[in-house]
C-alpha cells in the first residue's frame, strides 16, 4: 500500500514514514504545496496524509484539487490547526478523517489502515474470494485451507489486483504502485515482471484459481 505523507516538518515526516515503513507501507513524502501538487497529480496513492498549513499554499486545495479530478485516494487531514470550522470543511470537501496534531503514531497508524479498508475492500478483515482468504490486518493468505507465503511486494500486489477486479492495470501502474516516484527511473518493467510471476507461481502451486491474467500489450487483470 502506498502512502504519501504531505507535511513541511522535516522531523515530524520522517518519524511518520519510519514507523509506516514499519508497518508495511510504502511511503513518499512531499515538503511544500508545489511539491505535493506535483505528486497528487502524477501519481495514485491509497492513503494521503495531508497537513494543512504548506509553505506555497494551503493544504485544502490540494483536496479541492484531488476531488475535482475525480481521484479516489484516500486523504486523512493531520495538522495543527483544532478549530471546528477546519475540521468540518475538510470533510465537507472529501477528506476521509481528521486528526490533530500531536497524535500516537499507532493512532494514526489504525486510521489509515481504516480508510483503506473501508475505500478498497467494503470496511472488512478478511477477503474471501472463492478458495482464497485474505487476511488484510494479519497480512496472510490461505488457499483451500493451506497457508500460502507471500513476501511483502507479492501481498501487496494482490491486494492491489483484488480491490481492482476486472480492471487493466498497466505495466507502469503496477511500477509506481511497487516502487512509487522511483519508478520513472527504470529502464525496463523486469521487476514488475518477477513480482507478478513469483506471485502467480505461489498461487498455481497452492491451487488457485488461474484468476490473474495477462492482457497482451496492455498490463495485467484480476479477471472473476
Amino acid at each position: 500500500m502506498k502512502i504519501l505523507i504531505i507535511e513541511d516538518e522535516p522531523q515530524l515526516a520522517q518519524s511518520i514514514s519510519e514507523y509506516l515503513s514499519g508497518e508495511q507501507y510504502l511511503c513518499e513524502t512531499a515538503i511544500n504545496f508545489p511539491q505535493a501538487m506535483e505528486k497528487t497529480e502524477l501519481y495514485d496513492y491509497d492513503c494521503i496524509l495531508l497537513d494543512l498549513m504548506l509553505p506555497g499554499g494551503d493544504g485544502l486545495k490540494i483536496l479541492d484539487a484531488l476531488r475535482d479530478n475525480k481521484k479516489q485516494d484516500g486523504v486523512v487531514i493531520i495538522s495543527a490547526k483544532g478549530s471546528l470550522d477546519d475540521k468540518i470543511k475538510g470533510l465537507k470537501i472529501g477528506a476521509d478523517d481528521y486528526l490533530t496534531k500531536p497524535f500516537h503514531l499507532p493512532e494514526l497508524a489504525a486510521r489509515i489502515f481504516s480508510v483503506i479498508r473501508r475505500k478498497s475492500f467494503d470496511n472488512t478483515n478478511v477477503i474471501i474470494h472463492h478458495e482464497l482468504e485474505i487476511n488484510i490486518l494479519a497480512k496472510k493468505l490461505v488457499v483451500n485451507r493451506l497457508l500460502v507465503s507471500l513476501t511483502k511486494k507479492e501481498f501487496d500486489l494482490l491486494l492491489y489486483f483484488i480491490s481492482n477486479k476486472n480492471r487493466v492495470i498497466s505495466k507502469n501502474a503496477l511500477a509506481e504502485h511497487i516502487l512509487g516516484d522511483i519508478a520513472d527511473m527504470l529502464e525496463n518493467y523486469d521487476i514488475v515482471y518477477a513480482h507478478i510471476k513469483n506471485l502467480k507461481k505461489k498461487l498455481a502451486d497452492a491451487g488457485c484459481g488461474n484468476y490473474l491474467k495477462t492482457v497482451y500489450g496492455s498490463g495485467y487483470k484480476w479477471d472473476v
